[in-house]
């Protein structure tokens, strides 16, 4: 009987962190396809407003965000108006974007989205914590959801053939819209190549969390993984920490799990295509 209870508890228990991390999992991707909504809006609409307007010593810049399904960038002027609104359809083709230059204000939701935004960049000019490295610059992505107000700050490269992970921070606010707490999401900043002049394209990648408070695969390198996709076509990306392994396919499947388990299982597959290897010779 207390054999049977022993192993009913540790099922449980098993079943309980699997359900816990599928949770987790599912919560960080779909904060990481927010920000790549966001992020492609603003990739697409710099192309076409820049096209589109030439007053640019007007622009003081901008912002995307998601109105009621539909992903928009608008950009603003110095006296803080706006000069272009850019509208997407969800396939983010720009030829179907409409572009409206009329000159207007903020709307209530527009004005929240400018005020973290605005006081995001003015801490980043300030804040230490923040780096800043050669041939990448900053982009600062205003997220409000679920009544929670936060700014994601990731690095984009400047160059070609280069993908990068890391030097990114979450910035959060209160109900005022004033800074409540600032925190790296990665150690360090991370590079990697799409195509190597010895391996030729590279076809996965994988880098390492150190950070007690982001074991796991960020949103961050979710919204990275997928707006450079097309140009990586990736099989699969992994992280891993000390506590957690987290695997991402193309598909925008993700998998959490345990390192250990990550770890033993990579053995078993090792060991698997040893045995094949093994028995081919036998065969031969």
């Amino acid at each position: 009987m207390k054999y049977i209870l022993t192993l009913f508890l540790v099922l449980f228990v098993a079943s309980f962190q699997a359900q816990n991390l599928e949770k987790i999992s599912k919560e960080i991707n779909e904060e990481g396809i927010t920000l790549y909504r966001s992020e492609m809006a603003s990739w697409y609409g710099t192309d076409i407003f820049r096209e589109n307007y030439n007053k640019m010593e007007n622009v003081s810049g901008y912002f995307s965000y998601i109105d009621e399904s539909v992903p928009k960038c608008i950009f603003f002027s110095k006296d803080n108006k706006v000069l272009a609104t850019i509208a997407f359809p969800t396939n983010y083709n720009p030829k179907n974007a409409k572009l409206d230059l009329k000159e207007r204000d903020f709307t209530p939701v527009e004005t929240e989205y400018f005020t973290i935004r605005q006081n995001a960049l003015a801490r980043i000019k300030k804040d230490t914590i923040f780096k800043v490295y050669k041939n990448t610059s900053f982009n600062i992505v205003p997220i409000i959801k679920n009544k929670l107000k936060k700014v994601y700050v990731l690095t984009g490269p400047s160059v070609d053939n280069v993908v990068v992970f890391g030097n990114d921070y979450l910035i959060t606010f209160d109900n005022k819209n004033e800074v409540k707490h600032i925190e790296k999401l990665h150690n360090s900043m991370i590079t990697q190549n799409v195509s190597d002049e010895k391996v030729g394209k590279t076809i996965s990648g994988i880098h390492s969390h150190v950070i007690e408070n982001w074991q796991t695969i960020t949103p961050t390198d979710i919204c990275t993984l997928m707006l450079y996709q097309k140009f990586t076509n990736w099989e699969s990306y992994i992280t891993i920490s000390e506590k957690f392994a987290s695997i991402w396919n193309p598909n925008n499947n993700l998998v959490i799990m345990k390192t250990e388990n990550f770890k033993n299982m990579t053995e078993n597959i090792r060991k698997g295509k040893e045995e094949k290897s093994k028995s081919k010779e036998v065969i031969k």
